[in-house]
């Protein structure tokens, strides 16, 4: 069973994802740490915990998702795990750092793409990779079915949706990302988001006024 935790870090309040089996093994997801206290209070986690990383997982590559990547593969030796439609998001990130006048060390190649359908396995315990484009092109959801749980990056909030206006969004794409595949993931099952509060699938077919489950009804 996986131990979840969140950090909610940098400018953007962005919400990295430390995933923690029985054996001390665990998958960082998001490496969103930014300023100095928060890279060493994250070091200091893991140490205090004697935590082993095996792999490293992002969701998309905007800068508020990696600016830990780089920090990542230097003290636990794993580099970034992506969907290759993302490269050029990945690629691109130097750029956005500067243009929100946020310098960070870039983030290193990855070490590795991941394609819908693929399991990332931890010991007994497994992630489902979900294609969920829309916000940025090669965005990818996390899915455990035994535990009940998926990691959607920014594709879906609590009441609300990513942004689709960034190169390489789209809207319907993000909408049908949700409906056709995150809606159809059991009701219960929890979704944690890379901003903000988690939430339910099945809370958000009924609540969430972006993409309603009824695409009739979704707000104007």
């Amino acid at each position: 069973m996986f131990e979840i935790r969140c950090f909610t870090v940098n400018p953007f309040q962005e919400n990295t994802y430390v995933l923690i089996n029985e054996k001390k093994q665990c998958i960082i997801i998001d490496p969103g740490f930014y300023y100095e206290e928060e890279r060493n209070g994250f070091l200091k986690f893991m140490a205090d915990n004697g935590l082993t990383v095996e792999r490293l997982l992002n969701t998309h590559c905007h800068l508020d998702h990696i600016f830990s990547n780089r920090l990542v593969q230097k003290m636990f030796g794993k580099g970034p795990e992506i969907h290759r439609l993302d490269q050029v998001v990945l690629d691109r990130s130097p750029q956005s750092g500067q243009m929100y006048n946020i310098p960070f060390e870039p983030s290193p190649a990855p070490a590795g793409y991941l394609e819908e359908g693929d399991k990332v396995v931890l010991g007994d315990d497994e992630l489902e990779v979900i294609l969920t484009p829309g916000h940025s092109p090669g965005s990818i959801s996390f899915y455990c079915a035994q535990q009940q749980f998926v990691i959607a990056g920014d594709v879906l909030f609590k009441q609300s949706v990513g942004r689709s206006d960034f190169p390489g969004g789209n809207f319907e794409t993000l909408a049908s990302s949700i409906r056709e595949k995150l809606y159809k993931l059991p009701n219960e099952t929890v979704v944690y988001s890379g901003h903000g509060p988690e939430t339910t699938i099945g809370f958000e077919k009924v609540h969430n006024p972006f993409v309603p489950e009824d695409p009739s009804t979704r707000l104007a």
